[in-house]
């Protein structure tokens, strides 16, 4: 069958080694690799026959790989941490370049091209992984997420210019003129791309699209991003770059998102045939007879690299856990080396030994990497037990004694909310913030703030925490929070503490730590952005406060729960408790006042609404008017919206009494 029957064997076999990954824990792309380790050419038994034709197919992964890049590339992406990953990560690649050269050299003794060729290789990490790993660990919507990923954006754009670059380490000499040709003409490929490309593209979907064949539209997505790079490549340039500049320019369209859907599913079947055919290079005789070096490279990797995201991290101001959580995240070799390195062995410009030190390296590192990124928070507390106290710098404070103050932890847009509301109602606060740029804004708006970590017990004691009333932590990173809930627990364990929870995982963990109110900020958000989609069906007010709060109560269930549970300490603790347990059980609902209702037109005392049904009305709304605690003589109208307190059965008795009709009430009243 020849070609046919090497494409079901590798499905097969990619199909068993994805379903092995996904059981341990690991990313897909591994049991891809270790698919393709077992029916390659080097292991025996069921074996591919025709290895070059399928790596010719590997080749459409390679440029769909890309072209879903491009498609996916946004700038708006980078906004949050535009200056570490526009400056920063190309910064780490030209420092991690370095340091492979250095490696290469100094400690295996390789030529300076080798050398070279190995800094390219181990300078790009992985974004599959990284961010499977950040998802597994609940850990997404933390600064230091943002920063991986911001710098992962740029090493991702960062191999079109390597795989045009390093090949053309092979002849020095004579490549500089036709390097320089290759950027003439991949400047001349841009400007055509985005005079032309911009315009014709979209038009040519927009025409496909009117006709609604999903099928057709599928086909044209693919034959812009295929054939775009195979026109590149008959230019002179890289496939895989055409392709991701096609993907770039339809990145603007209105189309980008369907195209980007449709494609996903091509992409990952091609993508899988790439690295079925990575691992089929890879031989395993190889590995045990230098298993050694393996583990040296994988270790002096893994040290190197946390070492170089560490130190820039820490360079563009993010403090606190973010280094370590950087460098330990984003130590791993990516998916785009295996593209490197195979455009390396295409051009003979790097040897089959590399090729595989190489692959082992990325497949050992890419395993290790939910294990040692998981290391960051007690490495994090070990360094804090032993960090020398700070300096302290301290900005518009008022007084040195502070008392019955809050200290406000962080002054990001949560806590410059916070500051605001505190400011206008009169309250003493004190903002303790490590980013100079965010403490220089703090200063200008007249902010009382100390600069330091918060995680550190001298900036608490130097905020007043054994004085403090209340700690408010508005810090994003999960990893800080707790750092600081544990702090204050060791110093002062009866302040109360109110902090900001990066996702439900945390609540007990925050409430294990002494931390008495927990808020969700997605979860809160979510709970608006549905209330204003429920005001545009129409549904009533009353509905919409009942089922916001039934939904509030249902996923902050694990923080009550852990109240329920935990024994108060002392007779204020308890009673405390007790008023927040009865005051969540109060049922206080409104209820619209229909004109055909019997109590229309009556006086409260007629209705004698507590008599018949239990229920009191603590409030009347009138034409946008709050009537509080009404009298007994105040006559209740068609359409007013009664506030009710009372238990479940006492509303339903209430809402009988008022669905009764005028007719029906007299009635009721002669007999």
């Amino acid at each position: 069958m020849g070609i046919a029957a090497d494409i079901a064997i590798i499905l097969v076999a990619a199909l068993a080694g994805g379903l092995a990954a996904q059981r341990l824990g690991q990313p897909l792309i591994l049991g891809y690799i270790l698919a393709g380790v077992l029916v390659g050419p080097s292991t025996g038994g069921v074996t591919v026959n025709d290895t070059h034709n399928i790596e010719l197919l590997a080749e459409i992964g390679v440029a769909l790989l890309l072209f879903a890049l491009g498609l996916e590339f946004s700038l708006k992406d980078l906004q949050p941490v535009r200056r570490i990953a526009l400056i920063g990560a190309p910064l780490q690649i030209g420092l991690s370049i370095a340091f492979g050269f250095g490696v290469g050299q100094l400690l295996f003794g390789w030529e300076w091209r080798t050398a070279l060729w190995f800094g390219g290789l181990i300078a790009l990490s992985s974004t599959m992984v990284t961010l499977k790993t950040l998802s597994s660990q609940g850990v997404l919507g933390t600064l230091a997420s943002r920063v991986m990923i911001g710098m992962l954006i740029m090493q991702d754009l960062a191999v079109v210019p390597l795989m045009i670059l390093l090949p053309a380490l092979n002849d020095i000499e004579q490549s500089f003129p036709a390097l320089g040709w290759a950027a003439l003409r991949a400047v001349l490929f841009l400007v055509i791309m985005i005079l032309v490309g911009t315009r014709l593209m979209p038009w040519l979907l927009r025409i496909i699209a009117g006709w609604r064949s999903r099928e057709l539209f599928l086909v044209a997505v693919v034959a812009l991003g295929v054939g775009i790079g195979y026109g590149t490549y008959l230019f002179g340039l890289s496939f895989a770059f055409g392709a991701f500049v096609a993907g770039i320019v339809l990145s603007e369209s209105e189309y980008s998102h369907q195209a980007l859907s449709d494609v996903i599913p091509l992409r990952d079947v091609f993508g899988m045939l790439f690295f079925v055919s990575v691992g089929m290079l890879l031989e395993p005789a190889f590995l045990f007879a230098n298993l050694g070096l393996v583990l040296t490279t994988v270790t002096v990797v893994l040290l190197g690299k946390a070492l170089i995201f560490g130190v820039i991290t820490r360079a563009f101001g993010y403090g606190n856990s973010a280094p370590l959580v950087v460098g330990l995240g984003l130590f791993q070799v990516g998916e785009f080396s295996f593209v490197l390195a195979r455009a390396g062995v295409s051009a003979n410009a790097i040897s089959h030994d590399l090729y595989t030190l190489t692959l082992a390296t990325a497949v050992v590192t890419m395993a290790l990497t939910p294990f040692v990124s998981r290391l960051a928070v007690p490495i994090y507390r070990r360094w804090r037990a032993y960090r020398p106290r700070e300096t302290l710098s301290t900005f518009n404070l008022t007084s040195d004694h502070l008392r019955d103050h809050v200290i406000v932890a962080g002054y990001g847009r949560a806590g410059r909310a916070a500051t605001m509301v505190m400011q206008r109602v009169g309250l003493e606060f004190v903002v303790i913030e490590i980013d100079q740029r965010t403490m220089e804004q703090a200063k200008s708006d007249g902010t009382p703030i100390i600069f330091g970590d918060a995680t550190s017990p001298v900036m608490l004691e130097a905020a007043g925490v054994h004085t403090a009333r209340l700690l408010l932590i508005t810090l994003p990173d999960a990893l800080n929070v707790q750092l600081i809930a544990e702090r204050v627990q060791a110093l002062t364990p009866n302040l109360t503490v109110v902090a900001r929870a990066a996702g439900s995982e945390q609540l007990h963990a925050l409430k294990r730590l002494g931390v008495q109110e927990v808020v969700q900020p997605e979860l809160e958000a979510g709970l608006e952005l549905v209330r204003q989609v429920l005001v545009q069906f129409h549904i009533s007010p009353t509905d919409i406060q009942r089922f916001s709060d039934t939904v509030h109560q249902e996923l902050y269930a694990p923080l009550y729960a852990a109240e329920s549970a935990d024994a108060a300490p002392s007779q204020t603790a308890r009673l405390l408790q007790q008023l927040q347990h009865t005051s969540r059980s109060l049922r206080v609902d409104w209820i619209t006042l229909p004109p055909e209702s019997a109590l229309a037109g009556q006086t409260l005392s007629e209705a004698a609404i507590r008599t018949r049904t239990g229920a009191s009305i603590v409030a009347v709304l009138r034409q946008d008017v709050v009537a509080p605690n009404p009298s007994p003589d105040y006559r209740m109208a068609a359409g007013d919206m009664l506030a009710v307190l009372g238990t479940a059965e006492q509303e339903r008795a209430l809402r009988a009494l008022i669905g009764q009709s005028r007719r029906n009430g007299a009635e009721e009243q002669s007999v």
